[in-house]
């Protein structure tokens, strides 16, 4: 709000742009972190998302299992082209392929795929009011469909052959298991369409194989049935029976010949050792015994008996003697063991020479067999090429169709395309990144902010400033800047004008309720009662509106008015409101003395717009006394607190201008008693500031300031000079 003119150019003040933000900048840092903290539960709050990636290079690619011609034609081939990359990108998202995976992976039982069957609050209302369409008119395979693909990213990687496969979701196996599955399921996709040229080729070999399999067939039965009737058995396929029982019987005789000679010189050995009594403890047949092994051992323990007995008992002693008698017992037992064992030893060599005899007789009828049926494979051999010719033509026929076969299938026929980079599991989300979004959310902030205040301060029109040219303004601008007045004719003495009643007079109401007082506060400076003390202390305790009283008449309102520039040039957005009967501190702070002002407006013959001027030696703003008819204004005085309630919202401070007003008139002017009450006394007489003092404490006004400094009307006066 500005009383520039409409036709009058004006520039915006930077200056006063940036003293608005900074004089507001406990509230905009209050707002700021605010907005840092609604970010903040905002994120934590959120769903976290997950997401993960599989990643699929496209290239040619041959059975492992091909010879080296094919693998030569299949690297011979052109690279895959953009267009092919792109093409597989589509496929990747087809329908189809997205069908297969949410039906293996069983995703239409996950209620993340399926939103609009637990729909919110919201969507309900939207489509009762036809808002929004009812998802839930929509088949439950297309809602999951639509939920997979709004999750799904497929995308070629630039300047490569490889797609990545991206999908988001709130379970982190379930981010990585999606991607895995679609390129599995687009792999096996690929190896299918690469089977269909070997579908003919095993349809045209199946029905041949099958007539080669009846000739085979036919012609081994008749070998089967020559052999069976002459009596030409095979055992492995190259020899018949009779001469593979020759074989065997050959084989035995000589095994059991050399069981004889070895059984004979076993016992040779055994007898040698009995004849000569020598130590048979190196014989193996009797080592293994296990008997002659217990004997043996207790001849030893016998024998160590002995020894120790000799040291400290005679020869004759009686237990020497049936030591002595034990071990000539044993020793009488292990010959009689080592008997038996040679009779054992010399019992085998008899039953290996029996053996070799039935084996000889055997081997000599056998070869006669094996004569007569030499005789009868000349047959046999020529039903037997023709079986092999027929079987040779099946094996080839065979060995085709399971190359064919063995294309045929997925496992053996790799798609173009690999995967060269799985997902995997992720750990941290995706999505909500709780750092940036309440850095970026404090830093929008500020920014919104800043720029509402500047846009506050052009709108209101204290950030805008008249252009003129002429010296004498640019002079009294740059003092207003420079916060000092240009020197001047000497200063005329303020003379004392009789005392008016304040507007507020007319409507005064003796009958006000008051209430309790707790204590009135005064701001604290070396000279506590001056203008600028004053004013420091409305600068800090950021009181959003002040009452002036001035009992001694217009020298207690000039002092309001330094008061009023004095916070204007400190950088505080103030405005004044002149109510008092005299309209003294519009005489001081406008040029035209008929501007509209605050009794036009209570009579509605001006817009609040239009009420409001610059004061013409400062950045304050006022709304005069008005032209209008002071008691018909009065009538509508209610309607001050609505004016001030928006004035307090567009300005830092508002000072109202009350003249000598008493008690009463002030009530009525606001029914909130947290207002700054300042009695401007010029001239501190005590009787008077006492009794207003003890009169605004009855009545409830905890804060009341005294003002007083005799410079107030003189400067002000000065000023006007």
């Amino acid at each position: 709000m500005s009383s520039v003119a409409r036709d009058q150019d004006v520039d915006i003040d930077l200056g006063q742009l940036a003293r608005a933000v900074w004089a507001r900048r406990l509230r905009i840092l209050t707002i700021t972190l605010v907005g840092a903290g609604v970010a903040f539960a905002g994120a934590k709050i959120m769903s976290p998302q997950y997401r993960s990636e599989t990643r699929i290079l496209i290239e040619p690619r041959a059975p492992a299992f091909a010879n080296t011609q094919q693998v030569n034609d299949a690297s011979a081939g052109p690279l895959m082209d953009e267009l092919n990359i792109a093409s597989q990108v589509q496929l990747l998202q087809s329908a189809d392929l997205l069908k297969k995976v949410i039906n293996d992976l069983k995703l239409y039982n996950l209620p993340e795929f399926d939103d609009a069957a637990n729909g919110s609050a919201m969507s309900s209302i939207l489509v009762k009011l036809h808002l929004k369409k009812n998802p839930l008119e929509n088949p439950p395979e297309e809602r999951v469909i639509d939920a997979f693909v709004e999750r799904l990213q497929v995308y070629q990687v630039p300047g490569s052959r490889v797609i990545g496969i991206n999908f988001t979701s709130k379970d982190p196996k379930l981010a990585a298991a999606i991607p895995n599955a679609m390129a599995n399921v687009y792999l096996s996709t690929q190896s299918g369409a690469k089977l269909d040229s070997n579908s003919e080729a095993t349809r045209w070999l199946e029905p041949e194989i099958e007539g080669l399999r009846r000739k085979v067939s036919e012609a081994e039965k008749k070998v089967a049935e020559y052999r069976t009737s002459h009596g030409l058995l095979q055992t492995n396929g190259t020899t018949t029976f009779p001469a593979q029982q020759l074989n065997d019987i050959s084989a035995e005789l000589t095994r059991v010949r050399g069981d004889k000679a070895n059984a004979e010189a076993r016992a040779q050995a055994v007898r040698n050792a009995l004849s000569s009594g020598e130590a048979s403890d190196t014989l193996p047949d009797i080592m293994s015994s296990q008997a002659i092994q217990r004997l043996k051992a207790t001849e030893s323990g016998l024998q160590s008996q002995i020894s120790d007995l000799q040291t400290s008992l005679l020869n004759n002693h009686p237990r020497l003697k049936s030591l002595r008698a034990q071990l000539a017992d044993i020793r009488t037992q292990i010959r009689q063991e080592t008997q038996k064992i040679l009779t054992s030893i010399e019992n085998e060599s008899k039953v290996a020479d029996l053996r070799a005899s039935e084996l000889e007789r055997q081997s000599d009828t056998v070869q006669a067999t094996s004569a007569r049926a030499g005789e009868d494979e000349v047959g046999l051999n020529a039903l037997e090429r023709e079986a092999n010719a027929q079987r040779q033509l099946l094996e080839t026929y065979l060995v085709r169709y399971r190359e064919a076969a063995s294309r045929a299938d997925s496992n053996s026929s790799p798609a173009d395309a690999r995967i060269v980079s799985r997902a995997v599991e992720p750990v941290d989300p995706y999505f909500p990144k709780v750092v940036p979004i309440v850095v970026v959310a404090a830093v929008a902030t500020l920014i919104m902010s800043a720029i509402i205040t500047m846009l506050a301060e052009l709108f209101s029109g204290r950030a805008l400033r008249p252009v003129d040219a002429s010296p004498e303004a640019i002079e009294a601008e740059a003092a207003v800047e420079e916060k000092h007045v240009p020197q001047a004719a000497p200063i005329a003495v303020a003379v004392r004008k009789p005392v008016q009643p304040s507007m507020l007079a007319v409507v005064a109401d003796e009958d006000e309720p008051v209430a309790a007082v707790e204590a009135a506060e005064a701001p604290e400076d070396d000279n506590e009662f001056s203008i600028a003390s004053v004013a420091d202390y409305l600068t800090g305790s950021r009181a959003p509106l002040a009452i002036a009283i001035s009992p001694t008449g217009d020298n207690g309102s000039a002092a309001t008015v330094s008061l009023t520039r004095t916070l204007a040039d400190a950088g505080r957005r103030v405005i004044l409101i002149d109510m008092t009967g005299s309209g003294y501190p519009t005489e001081l702070m406008v040029e035209d003395q008929a501007a509209l002002g605050v009794t036009d407006l209570l009579c509605g013959e001006a817009a609040f717009g239009d009420t409001i001027h610059s004061d013409r030696l400062s950045d304050a703003h006022l709304i005069p006394q008005g032209q209008s008819d002071v008691r018909r204004a009065m009538r509508g005085v209610d309607r001050l607190s609505l004016l001030l309630d928006a004035l307090a919202a567009a300005y830092d401070l508002v000072v109202v201008e009350c003249g000598s007003a008493d008690v009463a008139g002030v009530s009525r002017l606001t029914r909130s008693r947290d207002v700054e009450i300042i009695l401007s006394l010029p001239e501190v007489e005590e009787s008077i500031f006492v009794a207003l003092m003890t009169e605004f404490q009855a009545a409830g006004y905890e804060r009341v300031v005294l003002m007083s400094g005799g410079d107030g009307a003189e400067q002000e006066f000065g000023r006007a000079a």
